[in-house]
């Protein structure tokens, strides 16, 4: 079940099908997130960029605080169908695509003050690394962008182009990334 915490759309829980591939990002991660996002992002100016979106639970809560330009990549087709049925039923803003997320980030065309990634858990350190190299290589952050990547503690990214922070919520690391 997903909760939007804040927002238009404040409340609302989303049941997704349980059939999906995916690992939500928890309530209290996904709350504390947006609690640093908070004072950083203008989500009415903001273009985002969720990768390896799943269900779409961070576009939604995205797009219920004002988000109007949001981009869910996903390579599961079934993802990508749910998300696009909530969001047209909740007239959200959110173009889902499908698509292998580093091969998006390989050919998208623009930048984006916000980029979300939640690989699956099992991407080792080499993987996450690639995909922080493809968004600083493509020059995809908007000057301030910031980049987050959801990950395990097993990982420290701290070496890595861009690297600001780590926060840590359960078995839930938030890796931050700003472009200077």
């Amino acid at each position: 079940m997903i909760r939007i915490i804040s927002g238009t759309h404040k409340g609302r829980r989303i049941r997704a099908p349980k059939n999906l591939p995916v690992r939500p990002t928890t309530d209290r991660a996904k709350e504390a997130l947006f609690n640093i996002l908070a004072p950083v992002i203008d989500w009415q100016q903001a273009r985002v960029l969720d990768l390896f979106a799943g269900t779409g639970n961070i576009s939604y809560e995205c797009a219920s605080r004002g988000g109007s330009e949001i981009t869910a990549v996903d390579a599961d087709p079934g993802c990508v169908a749910f998300m696009r049925k909530t969001a047209a039923s909740l007239d959200m803003p959110i173009h889902a695509v499908k698509s292998d997320s580093l091969a998006y980030l390989q050919h998208a065309a623009r930048k984006f003050h916000f980029i979300f990634g939640d690989p699956p858990y099992d991407l080792d350190a080499g993987g996450l690394g690639e995909l922080v190299c493809a968004v600083f290589d493509r020059d995809l952050l908007e000057t301030d962008g910031l980049l987050v990547l959801e990950h395990t503690k097993d990982h420290d990214l701290a070496h890595l182009t861009g690297f600001e922070q780590a926060r840590r919520y359960g078995g839930t690391v938030f890796s931050f990334f700003r472009k200077a």
